[in-house]
């Protein structure tokens, strides 16, 4: 069993995350990397949970999983399109610039939170402690779809560039069904390296980092160095451009900004590693901010780069390899190059899939062992040789596979399925941060948080997210029609009520987060360490 032998207190609230002996833990500067252990062993314990994943994660590792998933050599280039149809140039470059900011600000809301309750659960188990179970319920449905979601979008997106390639190299037509084989043999892989164990995983991710900043250096310096015609800032930073159907360019700008904030996804996966990190506690929350704003530099050099080496818009538009950034790279570099270049991308968006892959299987998994999943028995099972939730890294790969399945059919119905990631994960950030917010003086910090900042920047972030998740439901294109439609509110409607249709069938039941830990213990503990 994963909990701690406590009694369970799923109806109470608790919004003191530690007991001060636990903090005392935590301002000691570690001996040894068994006084770590028990610094963060016991700081779960006082959240209710015994230690039962492996902490083999060093605070880079933690940082590198969010840095992967965010993945902007996965979101920038798989949504180029929509930035070029959707404003333009101008709006690509300024939207990313504002997006990102407003994003920075709810990433260190959220981290500060992080900091005070580092568990595998990561938003759900923020929201039960600051605000109940009910908050807790919807927070963790919406965030465990919308995790279960993006597997399925960045695999099938990768899957779709390694189309592409294929269509260069050898002349392979992508029909849906060859699409689908390619998606389902990329979740085999990612499931197969994660249930090998998180130190293959943090390796993986470590590599992800420099697979993304150097691809990005390589990529960019490429396109800026070669012989063919660049286009002028006044061009990159000005040009707008309409393709949606709709005459309103404010309107036309506002839904324009969503490339940037469909790519700044994910960065929840350092909470729910935070089991398997050391030093949770500062590792966490300083690994969600430091992937924010490394993704956001580099975003804007690649978005950049990207956009200064388009030779015919309308051509990279409507390019034959269904992908505008290939068709940049042919333009620029040639037949040769363009393949050398989609490898680097396809590469990283393997990278991304896996992070994602260990990300929501972990969620999965802490959300079985509090009752919340149905066989939860079965999904919160850890191996015992690699301290890894085997079972959970199969049905968040087999769910993914399903959510896909309607791509064989209509891309219009997996885009309303894949909608469930973005629709799912940006107003579950949200939660944790209010609930924060609304407890005020109650909500005892961690040791890393914003202090005086607190307040100004998390209503900041909350309000932006209010603003976002309009626009995620907002029509896209004119005239509205089923194949324009943009199903992301009905997705958001669908998993609202599948949430509530659980919650009074077996969550009120089954769903609990065991009692906070025994002070005593920790006290004894921060004597040995001191």
């Amino acid at each position: 069993m994963s909990r701690a032998p406590q009694p369970r207190g799923g109806s109470q609230r608790h919004p003191v995350p530690v007991s001060l002996s636990t903090q005392r833990i935590l301002s000691v500067s570690p001996r040894s990397a068994a006084h770590r252990l028990v610094d963060d062993d016991a700081v779960l314990t006082g959240l209710g949970y015994q230690t039962v994943l492996a902490r083999r994660m060093g605070p880079f590792g933690n940082f590198a999983i969010s840095f992967s998933v965010i993945s902007i050599l996965s979101g920038c280039m798989t949504l180029y399109s929509f930035g070029l149809n959707t404003g333009g140039p101008a709006v690509i470059m300024w939207g990313w610039v504002g997006v990102g900011l407003m994003v920075l600000l709810l990433g260190m809301s959220l981290a500060e939170v992080t900091s005070a309750y580092p568990t595998s659960g990561g938003l759900y188990y923020m929201a039960h402690r600051l605000g109940g179970p009910r908050w807790a319920w919807v927070t963790g449905w919406l965030n465990l779809l919308g995790l279960l979601g993006a597997i399925a979008g960045i695999d099938y997106g990768a899957a779709t560039f390694v189309g592409a390639f294929s269509n260069l190299q050898w002349g392979f037509t992508p029909t849906p069904e060859k699409t689908m084989m390619i998606f389902a043999g990329i979740l085999l892989l990612h499931a197969l390296l994660n249930v090998a164990g998180v130190r293959l995983v943090s390796l993986l991710n470590s590599v992800s980092v420099w697979w993304h900043l150097v691809g990005v250096a390589v990529i960019v310096g490429v396109l800026i160095l070669a012989s063919a015609d660049h286009q002028s800032a006044n061009f990159v930073f000005t040009t707008f451009n309409n393709d949606t159907g709709f005459s309103n360019g404010l309107y036309v700008t506002a839904i324009g900004l969503l490339l940037a904030q469909y790519t700044f996804c994910g960065y929840d996966a350092s909470s729910h590693l935070s089991e398997e990190t050391t030093q949770a506690q500062i590792s966490a929350p300083r690994g969600i901010v430091r992937s924010i704003w490394v993704s956001w530099i580099a975003g804007f050099i690649l978005l950049a780069g990207l956009t200064f080496s388009i030779q015919d818009y309308a051509g990279t538009r409507s390019s034959a390899t269904g992908v505008p950034p290939a068709q940049i790279f042919l333009d620029v570099v040639g037949h040769s190059g363009a393949k050398a270049l989609l490898l680097i991308v396809i590469v990283a968006q393997l990278f991304c899939g896996n992070a994602e892959t260990a990300a929501a299987s972990r969620m999965v998994f802490a959300f079985s062992r509090d009752g919340a999943v149905p066989f939860a028995a079965t999904w919160r099972h850890v191996s015992t040789r690699t301290k890894t939730p085997v079972a959970a890294v199969w049905l968040s790969v087999g769910v993914a596979l399903l959510l896909a399945a309607p791509s064989l059919y209509s891309p219009t119905a997996y885009a309303a399925v894949t909608a469930i990631n973005v629709i799912g994960i940006t107003p579950a950030y949200a939660i944790p941060v209010y609930l924060r917010l609304r407890a005020g003086d109650h909500f005892k910090p961690g040791p890393w948080n914003l202090g005086r900042w607190s307040k100004p920047i998390g209503w900041t972030a909350v309000t932006w997210v209010g603003v976002v998740t309009v626009l995620f439901c907002l029509p896209q294109v004119s005239p509205i029609t089923a194949s324009s439609f943009n199903y992301a509110g009905v997705a958001l409607i669908v998993v609202l009520t599948l949430a509530w249709i659980l919650w009074i069938t077996q969550g009120r039941r089954n769903y609990r987060i065991p009692a906070l830990g025994n002070t005593a213990t920790h006290a004894s503990l921060a004597e040995d360490v001191v």
